[in-house]
């Protein structure tokens, strides 16, 4: 049975708060960022009376700290699986895509190396890489970019995956990988009513950072990409906020941008078996994919919604796009938000309580060979346009065992006859390999390179 090292309860703030268990996910940091400042109430100003160049470690926190705040959870950064998939889903999310610029594979694993260093720092609430009078020269630039001093660790996960231009483009093989790409991974097919930006698709690279503050994930991505530099460059991101699914029975469900619960029937990481089922690649899945055993296909699309005009269609017509009651998320043919659907019920005339295009219908596993995702989708607005219209919508991120059975047939479902279509347009998409988890002493990737 697949292992969910995550799923343990958060601990409570109490005046002394006893040790996790040893399988807990939930650990307290050693060294918190706000340590790097010294004592919690120091200041700036005391520290650079103190301390060479401006930083410093500060004391470790023990039993007889004070009570932490919920923001200083973190989560393992090592383990049978990467963190950030079934996580219960934090507030905030960063994701990045890059381009790998360079042409030698020593750089890009030194650069997966480096990375994971870092990730394996920041997860923890230390900076990602030292600081202080003997990190470095004092003329060069510092090994963290510093904005997250000062704040705890946020519960922050950062998640990497593999796009498949990172094995080859044009029937051209790039680092000697394209032996082994997994035939799941290829470029996502453009669908039936996508209008698709370059410039937010695809990607060799990608980071997912997820965290309960802002700035904490963002934090995460600004030293990624700075680390990469020569070696891979940001060829977008995405800023997200409010989750829009729930991947543990400890969260409620959220909603969307539309006011509406999303991702009622997710996959939750309780359910070990649904997870093996849906989320893990299995070992013998690909002999091209055998170093995926264990991971996951993260499939991302950008989809914005036409906020003005749904906003001015009667509940009526909302509910029916939907399949589900705005109020509470229950089926239209009754019971409460976590009854299943009967699509065979019909109103006095005759018709289907819930339309033959309504979303729900489209989606329901029922209708698409007991399919389901992992979902960990975020709400996402980017400003406005010049005519006053929202830049907003869903940032769609999920998980799945094999992007070809459970994401491709119904997106082109829904491209074809969802109802819903009318109120929303995909702008990006991509499609990653999300390798396993690793011990400490290796690096992210290190099955596919060995």
């Amino acid at each position: 049975m697949t292992t969910t090292q995550d799923l343990q309860p958060q601990p409570t703030e109490t005046e002394a708060p006893p040790p996790p268990p040893e399988e807990a996910p939930v650990r307290r940091s050693a060294v918190s960022r706000r340590g790097l400042l010294g004592a919690a109430g120091a200041g700036m100003a005391g520290l650079a009376a103190g301390a060479v160049g401006g930083y410093a470690l500060g004391s470790q926190e023990t039993a007889s700290s004070p009570a932490l705040s919920p923001g200083t959870r973190t989560y393992p950064f090592y383990g049978e699986h990467q963190a950030g998939i079934l996580t219960p889903m934090q507030d905030r999310m960063h994701f990045a895509a890059f381009d790998v610029i360079t042409d030698s594979r020593e750089e890009l694993v030194q650069l997966l190396k480096d990375w994971t260093t870092a990730a394996a720092r920041m997860t923890q609430g230390l900076p990602a890489g030292e600081l202080g009078p003997t990190s470095g020269p004092y003329a060069a630039p510092p090994d963290d970019t510093g904005e997250a001093i000062g704040l705890p660790p946020a519960g922050l996960t950062i998640t990497f995956g593999f796009g498949p231009t990172l094995f080859g483009t044009e029937g051209k093989s790039r680092f000697g990988l394209a032996g082994r790409q997994p035939a799941a991974l290829q470029r996502l097919p453009h669908f039936p009513a996508d209008k698709l930006d370059p410039l937010r698709s695809d990607g060799d690279l990608c980071v997912q950072a997820c965290a309960d503050d802002p700035q904490v994930a963002i934090h995460a991505v600004r030293n990624l990409a700075r680390i990469a530099f020569g070696r891979a460059a940001l060829r977008w991101s995405q800023l997200g906020f409010g989750r829009t699914s729930s991947t543990s029975t400890s969260q409620a469900t959220p909603r969307n941008l539309m006011g509406f619960k999303d991702g009622t029937m997710n996959v939750k990481a309780e359910d070990t078996a649904a997870v093996d089922e849906h989320v893990w690649v299995p070992t013998d899945a690909d002999s091209k994919g055998t170093w995926l055993a264990g991971g996951s296909y993260l499939v991302v699309r950008r989809i914005n919604m036409t906020i003005e005009t749904w906003d001015r269609q009667p509940l009526s017509e909302q509910e029916q796009v939907f399949g589900r009651t705005k109020a509470e998320g229950a089926p239209l043919t009754g019971g409460s938000e976590f009854s299943q659907p009967d699509f065979d019920l019909q109103d006095g005339d005759q018709e289907p309580l819930v339309a033959t295009d309504a979303h729900v219908r489209l989606v329901h596993p029922s209708n698409n060979g007991g399919a389901k995702m992992l979902r960990r989708g975020y709400n996402f607005v980017d400003g406005s346009d010049r005519l006053g219209r929202m830049d907003a919508g869903l940032f769609f991120l999920a998980y799945v065992r094999d992007p070809r059975t459970q994401f491709i047939p119904i997106q082109t479902k829904l491209g074809l006859g969802d109802r819903l279509s009318e109120y929303i347009q995909h702008t990006g998409s991509a499609l990653f390999a999300v390798p396993p988890g690793i011990a400490e002493g290796e690096y992210i990737g290190q099955s596919l390179f060995a």
